[in-house]
């Protein structure tokens, strides 16, 4: 039988990597952690991440969690990660997830089922989440239908559904666009990038080709720009870039900052602080 991690530690080759090992850790406490890291790979998907027996439980959700009951976001389970992974806010250069990884929310978490792991042997999960922007009730349910189809990752049982339940922070805001940024530094991804020493997070598969090399070099080379405040760096942006020009000023897009400058702020950012109140004005109301 797999130990807890294996699959973690055989991805990656600790004699080359900075990332710590797949270690089991001990639970201090009662509160269960929890954090979701927006991952911005080969694509964008949100890593939501429930502690649980000394590991991360994770799964990968491509559009990001809702907030809407009627809404169930496919929810692909990978590898669990060690603890000390939920706190991890960077780069990853290249290889096995290269990209950049942002801190999107965290919290803590309280199980609505007696057993946990007879809850994941079953496929239907229900849970709490006390975080920045996520809060209230949830269920992650494995299926078999139409998603584990659609991906081809059905009789593996990796295919999961995340969704809200109905309770008082339900409702139809889209909090990954009202609420995109992180709650450990208040930046986006360029932010996170244009840091004169980026948190490294390496692995030891190479992808200086291939669409993840390619999107992590045009990604720096924006970022380089951003940097050294190139007057045309908005107009090579693109589309994108434009949107944010036309937006209000204080909107949110990134600027150099000074040298020695630290952008690094505690949680909870204003961002997040700010969340929790417009999901209470936007709320559903319970059906009775």
């Amino acid at each position: 039988m797999a130990k807890p991690l294996d699959e973690y530690n055989r991805k990656r080759d600790f004699t080359t990597s900075p990332e710590p090992p797949g270690q089991v850790a001990a639970r201090e406490g009662r509160e269960r952690f929890f954090c979701v890291q927006k991952h911005l790979a080969s694509h964008l998907h949100y890593d939501f991440r429930l502690e649980h027996n000394g590991v991360l439980l994770s799964w990968a959700v491509p559009k990001g969690p809702s907030l809407d009951p009627k809404t169930r976001r496919l929810a692909m389970q990978t590898e669990d990660h060690p603890i000390d992974y939920g706190q991890f806010e960077g780069v990853i250069p290249e290889g096995y997830g290269a990209g950049i990884v942002m801190l999107w929310d965290q919290g803590t978490w309280t199980p609505e089922v007696e057993d946990i792991d007879a809850a994941m042997r079953k496929g239907d999960l229900k849970f709490t989440l006390n975080g920045y922007k996520l809060k209230g009730s949830w269920v992650l349910v494995r299926t078999s239908g139409r998603y584990a189809g659609r991906t081809g990752a059905g009789a593996d049982g990796r295919s999961w559904l995340l969704i809200k339940h109905r309770d008082e922070w339900s409702g139809e805001l889209d909090i990954t666009t009202f609420a995109p940024r992180s709650v450990k530094s208040d930046g986006d991804f360029e932010d996170i990038l244009a840091e004169d020493t980026p948190a490294l997070w390496l692995s030891n598969r190479p992808a200086k080709t291939g669409d993840t090399g390619a999107m992590l070099t045009q990604i720096l080379e924006r970022v380089a720009r951003l940097k050294a405040g190139a007057p045309s760096a908005a107009a090579a942006d693109g589309a994108a870039d434009a949107e944010r020009r036309a937006a209000p000023a204080g909107a949110g897009t990134p600027r150099a900052k000074p040298a020695g400058t630290n952008r690094r702020k505690t949680a909870p950012t204003k961002e997040a602080a700010a969340t929790a109140r417009s999901v209470k004005k936007k709320r559903v109301k319970p059906s009775r």
